[in-house]
């Protein structure tokens, strides 16, 4: 049985530990703002936080988890990045959006005040079908200036 926190609560999961994690968290414990894009770890789509690192959680298998925290878009308590992406008007479809929040999340605990360049390294493994990255870079910079 793997134990782990998802977005503070205690869960438990004693199927196939092979199974990625993005399936235990949508389909086990029906977090759905995680979303399935690619299922290869190349868009970004269903990115989560596991003890505060951006990781692609289709390729997370569930064993991999054991002890650790978990923070979904549901439990993302970033006000700051939200006000930016709706200022910013970042969505248009809206499917990649939580996986973008979650990366951009992660990118400005590490570092307040991104560059350009930082965004462009941390932000390339996320795809916009939209092409809205212009908006993302400026709502991830206008969040930065707004912490510090």
């Amino acid at each position: 049985m793997v134990r782990f926190r998802v977005n503070g609560k205690r869960q438990s999961f004693d199927g196939d530990e092979e199974t990625p994690l993005l399936w235990v968290l949508r389909d086990v414990i029906g977090l759905t703002g995680t979303k399935y894009g690619c299922g290869a770890g190349l868009c970004g789509a269903c990115t989560v936080h596991v003890d505060g690192e951006a990781v692609r959680s289709c390729q997370t298998l569930v064993a991999d988890v054991s002890g650790t925290r978990i923070t979904t878009i549901e439990g993302l308590e970033n006000d700051r990045l939200r006000t930016a992406w709706a200022r910013y008007n970042v969505p248009q479809c809206g499917y990649c959006q939580a996986g973008q929040l979650m990366q951009a999340a992660a990118l400005l605990d590490r570092k307040a005040r991104p560059t350009d360049e930082d965004i462009d390294v941390e932000m390339q493994g996320n795809i916009c079908r939209c092409g809205t990255y212009q908006r993302i870079k400026a709502a991830i910079k206008w969040a930065g200036r707004e912490k510090g």
